[in-house]
């Protein structure tokens, strides 16, 4: 075993599954984050987590209303997702603006987003701050997926070729290190700058 800087052993642990939060802002405008830090937490009751960095514009909206929706977008959403990675909600409409589609959601504000593999509606239970980011944790109170995603029984199939996934790589441009963040499909990379969210 090597000793290793915590960056470099962060990036063995990429490529993972993106998703997207969205929340509504105070005007009840929606705002949608891309997240690559998401985990389900609890089985009884259903808990999911998401941590959200304290500058970004959905930090305050999850904060103040009390709601998510979390998303896993499907492969055809790479366009939305980089979008909404890289421009943030207090600037811009990112539904209007990124090719997301809002769906009313069932139980909570924050609209679902049409296609994505799963909608999973949360109500905030707690949170807890850690150094620069919030760690949420939501009660799922409903659950949408996307009907292509299910096999003939009606399980959720086991591939996941139709979900996207966040790499992170180490980049030496200039004598500089970076860990850029990409989304990919099937093997090819789009990559992304890490934005404002």
């Amino acid at each position: 075993m090597k000793r290793v800087d915590i960056s470099e052993a962060w990036a063995r642990k990429y490529p993972e599954q993106v998703a997207c939060a969205v929340s509504l802002d105070e005007d009840g405008r929606a705002t949608i984050i891309a997240l690559g830090w998401a985990m389900p937490t609890s089985i009884k009751p259903p808990l999911v987590a998401i941590s959200v960095g304290h500058t970004r514009y959905s930090h305050e909206c999850i904060e103040k209303s009390g709601e998510f929706v979390l998303a896993f977008p499907n492969e055809h959403q790479a366009d939305a997702v980089l979008f909404c990675g890289t421009k943030s909600g207090r600037d811009v409409d990112k539904f209007k603006e990124s090719g997301f589609n809002p769906v009313k959601a069932d139980l909570v504000e924050p609209p679902l987003i049409e296609d994505a593999v799963i909608n999973l509606e949360c109500k905030l239970v707690g949170s807890h701050r850690t150094g620069d980011h919030t760690i949420f944790v939501g009660e799922i109170v409903a659950v949408h997926c996307l009907e292509e995603a299910l096999n003939d029984n009606g399980v959720l199939k086991g591939d996941n070729t139709d979900v996207y996934g966040f790499v992170r790589g180490l980049l030496i441009e200039d004598g500089v290190e970076s860990f850029p963040e990409s989304i990919c499909t099937a093997g090819s990379p789009v990559t992304a700058a890490r934005g404002s969210y």
